[in-house]
C-alpha cells in the first residue's frame, strides 16, 4: 500500500511538471513567438523565458535554489557555460543561474517536444550528430550569436546517460573546440541535486533545494586547438571532483 501510494505522488508530481513547463508557455505565446522573429529581439525571449517560464517551474515544484558563486559573471560578456547533466530541471535552473543572456547549443530531438520543440528549434542551435556538417553549421551561428554578446550554454556529456548510476559521463569536445576557437572563458558548473529532486526515471522525484557550485573559470586567450582535450578533462576534472565531495 505504502508503495501504491509513493508510486501515485511520483506520477502527478510528474503531471505537475508537465503542466508547469506548458501554462506559461500557452499563457505567453504570442509574446513569445513575437520576440522569435528577429534575433535581434532574443534578449527578450532569454527575459521571458527566465522570469516567466524557469522561475515558475522551479518555484511551481517545490524547489528553492542556492548558488554558490567562486567567480562572477560579468554583464554584457560572453562565456561558454557548461554543467553536469541529469534532469529536465538542469535546463530551467541554468536560465536562472545566468542573468546574461544566452543560447543552447542541443541535440535536434528535443523538437519532439510539443510547446517546447516549436520554441526549441526557433531559438536554440540545434546539432545532428550523426551529420558532420551539422557541425559546421552550429560554429557558424555559435560565431553569430557570440557577435551579439551572447553566451553559448552546452552540456558536455552530450545527453544524460541511460545508467543513472554513472556519476558524470565522459566529455565531448565541442564547447571547448567552440571557446577555444571564439576566445571565450569556460564556465563549469556542478549541478548537485536535479538528478534527486527530477530524474529521468518516472517513479522518482520529489521537491527540495536545489544547489550549484558556479566555479572559477577557465580562460582560453593563450589555447589552441590542439589544447581542447587539456582543457576538456581539466573542466570535467573539477565538476568531478566536486560531485565527489558532495556524496561524503
Amino acid at each position: 500500500m505504502l508503495r501504491l501510494t509513493q508510486n501515485v505522488g511520483f506520477t502527478l508530481y510528474r503531471i505537475w511538471f508537465y503542466i508547469l513547463v506548458a501554462l506559461p508557455i500557452i499563457v505567453f505565446f504570442p509574446f513569445l513567438v513575437l520576440a522569435t522573429f528577429s534575433e535581434k529581439w532574443y534578449p527578450q525571449f532569454f527575459w521571458m523565458a527566465r522570469n516567466l517560464w524557469a522561475r515558475p517551474i522551479l518555484l511551481g515544484m517545490g524547489c528553492p535554489q542556492k548558488v554558490y558563486w567562486e567567480q562572477k559573471l560579468v554583464r554584457g560578456k560572453s562565456y561558454m557555460l557548461v554543467a553536469n547533466h541529469t534532469s529536465m530541471l538542469d535546463i530551467m535552473l541554468m536560465l536562472r543561474i545566468s542573468k546574461n543572456p544566452f543560447v543552447f547549443v542541443g541535440k535536434k530531438e528535443l523538437v519532439k517536444i510539443p510547446l517546447f520543440g516549436f520554441f526549441y528549434k526557433r531559438v536554440c542551435i540545434m546539432v545532428d550528430r550523426g551529420d558532420s556538417r551539422s557541425r559546421t553549421r552550429v560554429y557558424r551561428r555559435a560565431q553569430r550569436r557570440l557577435d551579439q554578446g551572447l553566451s553559448i550554454c552546452i552540456f558536455p556529456e552530450g545527453g544524460v546517460p541511460d545508467d543513472e548510476s554513472i556519476l558524470l559521463d565522459q566529455f565531448k569536445d565541442g564547447a571547448f573546440k567552440m571557446a577555444i576557437a571564439h576566445n571565450i572563458p569556460v564556465v563549469p558548473m556542478t549541478f548537485y541535486d536535479n538528478k534527486k529532486r527530477f530524474s529521468f526515471t518516472f517513479l522518482s522525484g520529489g521537491p527540495g533545494l536545489i544547489r550549484a557550485r558556479v566555479h572559477t573559470f577557465f580562460e582560453t586567450a593563450f589555447l589552441g586547438d590542439e589544447d581542447k582535450a587539456m582543457l576538456r578533462e581539466q573542466v570535467r576534472n573539477v565538476i568531478f571532483e566536486e560531485l565527489q565531495k558532495s556524496l561524503k
